[in-house]
């Protein structure tokens, strides 16, 4: 069930958090329920996956260990947790709201058909890994009934893009030679290419995010300027990542990565408060 990555649906608060409904306690339980469906479906999804990639699993150095690869859980049990968490999450989001139901179950049949197909097209593979981020605040959105900016959605876009091609750049340096047995799309990539992604993304991405602390539209909504003041937090942990990357040979696993890295945590956990002092006590 891989609860260490659902760090990743915290995505889902987003929109509570822009729309400046943090405080906000029943739209607060609606979200932390979005998030437990989301954890519940995701897992599913997970389970589904390892079942997949059962015979590439059993080749890699760290996914072998895992509890259907290694053989610890049977194929038969792991069906049945399937469809367990599948009902419990879907039952979850029915009860927020029609377009919350309809958005996890896009998001369901996208991983479903990541899992069969689309990851073994390149290019096409990480913008799949990407619009999973997407959905999730666009979920978050729809389980408060909140409308989101297409500036929070573009760097949403762009920062998926930038963790996504970095997981592939590891996954190519770790498995050297093994990497297409692994993974066969690794074949059609290479260190220069992703970097050469990664570049772009990476740019696009800063410029993308000050771009939008300074639009008329996010002055307006916000009533306030300063979201500028939280551009510095977001140069200093996308430079803490590439040197993550690149000197640490790190990115397998953007979530733990995150979480073991304490420069990183505490930026993240800086520009947070920043943003939220600045949304909810300095603007107008």
């Amino acid at each position: 069930m891989r609860p260490h990555q659902w760090s990743k649906n915290f995505f889902i608060y987003a929109a509570l958090i822009f729309s400046q409904n943090i405080f906000n306690l029943p739209l607060l339980v609606k979200t932390t329920i979005a998030f437990s469906a989301f954890c519940l479906i995701s897992s599913a999804l997970y389970i589904f996956n390892d079942l997949k990639d059962l015979e590439e699993d059993k080749l890699h150095p760290l996914k072998s260990k895992r509890p259907i690869a290694s053989g610890k859980i049977k194929k038969s049990t792991a069906i049945l947790v399937i469809i367990v968490l599948s009902l419990l999450g879907f039952s979850s989001a029915f009860t927020l709201n029609k377009n919350y139901f309809i958005i996890i179950l896009v998001y369901f049949l996208l991983q479903v058909s990541y899992s069969i197909k689309l990851k073994h097209i390149v290019i096409l593979d990480v913008f799949v890994v990407a619009v999973g981020f997407l959905i999730r605040v666009v979920a978050g959105g729809l389980a408060i009934e909140v409308s989101l900016s297409s500036w929070l959605l573009i760097c949403t876009i762009l920062l998926a893009l930038f963790l996504a091609l970095s997981k592939r750049r590891h996954e190519l340096i770790l498995l050297e030679d093994d990497a297409s047995e692994h993974r066969p799309i690794l074949e059609e990539y290479s260190p220069y290419l992703l970097d050469q992604m990664i570049a772009v993304v990476t740019a696009s991405t800063v410029i993308g995010y000050c771009l939008y602390t300074i639009s008329e539209d996010t002055v307006t909504k916000f009533g306030t300027t300063n979201l500028i003041f939280t551009v510095p937090f977001v140069l200093y942990g996308i430079f803490r990542y590439l040197y993550l990357i690149h000197q640490k040979i790190e990115g397998g696993s953007p979530e733990a990565l995150i979480i073991k890295d304490k420069p990183l945590l505490i930026d993240i956990f800086l520009w947070i408060t920043t943003a939220v002092i600045i949304l909810y006590l300095g603007a107008k």
